[in-house]
């Protein structure tokens, strides 16, 4: 779009400046009971955005009392997701958002891409999952190899058996696999399509399979804020798709998830089957203390507010008609992150050696990374989380696992997105502004 106005220069420029801040005192709006504050609503959205200023030589971010980090590979080009593969490997999908030509139309559109480009959040999708091999057990990857290629804003990715699985942002797609290889060939095969289209708001999708490998579990993020493109927008959106892998056959498993990204098994009560725990993000543009994001057990069939409803039964009024029926059956999620914290990535802390450095040693929980946010003054996300468990259910205030993302004067040396636990216990962690991979591990 050719701009003949400064009309748009003149908005950005109040965007940047202006808005509300958080009233909330700090961790008020995090836990299993946070504190809701009421709905904020501004002529102009708050919007206070940490410039992408990647890690300089000799930077990195600061890992907690008792924990080291050092980069286990760096140089990719915006690494948003990982896997581990069985033999240890570390797979990286380097991706970015694929070409959306109805996304960001009109003049917010445009001053929002104005924003996110400060933010280091766009840029042509290098479309291929990498893999990473530390044989020498140095924490350094010395093997770097393209395993896939040409795909099409990959994310997610799961392994069952010898079949490889990939979410492209518009279909689950697999190829054989064999333990130890460096790189797949050929066309691969179409398990199934998943919401995309032009506009394609929230492209990334996660991928997880069932304990028992029999499905898999597909995340679509919301094809707006709350709705303002009509519901029909938003067709099998801001929900978790239940696959079957032997079939393609999909079903809606859980819906009313405005974003969810990533997803872990968490074992149940009393030695119940495992639970599917995802990480959300919630709506913008009502307040920096609203709406928290949050980390939730997603329960089949089950209806978690969005478009009409945040927090359960909390009404959003921006959205009509409203569905009154629909907000009555709300969840009401398990346990608030803050808001606007834009939590990406979960990891189960199973097998990890990290958790026992952080105080009180405690015994299970979810490693978290949060991209950290734009809508909300002050900033907050911008790190790595660890929120302990106790009974099968989250307890207690997140634990800062790696920090120092944000600079002291606001800006972003990296942005952390998926996290994952490696063949050797430590902590894997997606930097898409550093373009790093950081390896967080006890202290020698």
């Amino acid at each position: 779009m050719r701009l003949t106005s400064p009309l748009p220069l003149i908005l950005c420029a109040a965007l940047a400046a202006c808005g509300e801040s958080a009233r909330l005192p700090s961790n008020a709006d995090v836990g299993p009971t946070p504190t809701l504050a009421e709905p904020v609503r501004t002529v102009i959205p708050t919007a206070n955005v940490a410039a992408a200023r990647p890690w300089q030589p000799g930077q990195a971010p600061t890992a907690a009392a008792g924990l080291q980090v050092q980069a286990l590979a760096a140089g990719l080009e915006h690494p948003r997701w990982l896997h581990v593969l069985p033999n240890g490997d570390v797979l990286v999908a380097e991706t970015n958002a694929p070409r959306r030509p109805e996304e960001g139309t009109g003049i917010k559109g445009w001053v929002m891409g104005k924003l996110m480009l400060k933010a280091g959040s766009t840029g042509t999708s290098a479309n291929r999952i990498t893999l990473l091999r530390d044989a020498d057990g140095d924490g350094r990857a010395e093997v770097h190899e393209v395993f896939l290629k040409d795909l099409n804003s990959p994310f997610g990715m799961a392994l069952v058996g010898d079949r490889f699985y990939v979410a492209n942002t518009d279909a689950v797609w697999s190829w054989p696999y064999v333990s130890g290889q460096t790189t797949l060939s050929g066309p691969g095969q179409k398990l199934t399509d998943l919401p995309a289209g032009p506009r394609n708001h929230h492209w990334t999708k996660s991928l997880i399979a069932s304990p028992d490998g029999s499905k898999l579990y597909a995340t679509v993020g919301s094809n707006s804020n709350v709705a303002e493109n009509g519901m029909e927008a938003e067709a099998g959106r801001a929900a978790i798709w239940e696959i079957d892998r032997a079939t393609g056959a999909k079903r809606l498993f859980a819906t009313g998830l405005r974003n969810p990204n990533g997803m872990a098994w968490m074992p149940g009560a009393r030695d119940e089957a495992p639970v599917l725990w995802t990480v959300a993000n919630e709506r913008d543009e009502i307040g920096s203390d609203l709406v928290p994001d949050y980390l939730t057990s997603v329960r089949d069939g089950g209806f978690y507010g969005w478009p009409y409803s945040w927090y359960g039964t909390h009404v959003d009024t921006r959205v009509q008609p409203q569905r009154p029926e629909l907000v009555a059956s709300a969840l009401v999620p398990d346990y608030a992150l803050g808001a606007h914290v834009a939590a990406l990535g979960l990891a189960s802390s199973r097998g990890s050696r990290v958790q026992a450095q952080l105080p009180g040693a405690p015994a299970e929980g979810v490693f978290i990374g949060m991209h950290g946010s734009w809508n909300r003054k002050p900033f907050s996300g911008y790190k790595v989380v660890f929120v302990p468990f106790a009974g099968a259910m989250p307890q207690g205030l997140p634990m800062d696992v790696l920090t120092g993302f944000l600079s002291p004067d606001g800006e972003a040396r990296g942005r952390p997105v998926g996290v994952a636990i490696d063949a050797r216990g430590a902590l894997l962690v997606a930097d898409d502004v550093g373009n790093t991979i950081w390896r967080v591990s006890p202290a020698r």
